[in-house]
């Protein structure tokens, strides 16, 4: 999440015409998005969001966001950005579980369903509550197909089985110039562990090897998932919460 200069940001202004604060203009949840937003000026920006950006989903500081929820906006995330600089020591690739290979993520987003839907099942904080189909089509499809946070890029890596079935992967996408994580996921059980870390580590040492400097990922708050990118080597840069404006 840390603000990538060559990305033109907007400027909400208030009744007198001042600038209230900048951002950088998404859709999220089939609603437009004020993203990555910085607070300019002097001026108070809850009445000026409030009155200008109903229906909008909005990502700030916590201090913005809570103000906003204290006015009726729905918490839609609490996350914390993170950085993995690639140089001079990216991680090293890890072996895979045995019966377990890596391929390029080439597939069709519906091979991904299954462990993708596992993962993040219900009381985890990324869970979506929805149905099957509609988690598949309102989360899943929009992001590998650059709607969210852009393009997947070649690091990109899937765990399949003998079978051909698809275990877990990493996505990683260039989000306005800048390499993101956008996805680590693996089906659940004992006998799964650490594929998570190890594709990780994959798609890291590739993405070096391409010329990649960094990259950059949120982990929603309360997410254990944390923990491994910190001993990955991933630094906090900032937490933010997103809500959707009243």
């Amino acid at each position: 999440m840390t603000r990538n200069d060559d990305v033109e940001r907007q400027v909400l202004t208030g009744t007198d015409g001042g600038p209230v604060l900048t951002y950088v203009r998404g859709e999220r949840a089939g609603r437009p998005w004020a993203d990555l937003v910085e607070v300019v000026g002097t001026a108070d920006p809850v009445p000026t969001v409030l009155s200008r950006m109903s229906g909008w989903v909005v990502s700030g500081s916590v201090g913005l966001g809570e103000e906003l929820v204290a006015h009726g906006a729905r918490v839609l995330r609490h996350a914390h950005g993170m950085r993995r600089e690639l140089r001079p020591a990216p991680p090293e690739p890890a072996p895979l579980p045995p019966g377990v290979r890596a391929v390029a993520y080439d597939h069709d987003p519906r091979a991904l369903l299954p462990a993708w839907r596992a993962a993040f099942g219900p009381g985890h904080p990324d869970h979506h509550p929805g149905t099957d189909e509609e988690a598949f089509h309102q989360r899943l499809v929009p992001l590998l197909e650059g709607e969210v946070l852009g393009p997947v890029l070649p690091s990109s890596v899937l765990a399949v089985d003998g079978g051909g079935r698809v275990l877990g992967g990493v996505i990683l996408t260039d989000r306005d110039g800048q390499p993101w994580i956008a996805e680590v996921f693996r089906a659940p059980g004992e006998h799964h562990r650490g594929l998570g870390d190890a594709l990780l580590r994959r798609a890291l040492a590739d993405a070096a090897g391409r010329g990649l400097t960094s990259v950059e990922l949120v982990v929603t708050d309360g997410n254990p998932a944390r923990r491994g990118y910190e001993r990955l080597g991933f630094v906090h840069t900032l937490t933010a919460l997103t809500v959707v404006v009243p």
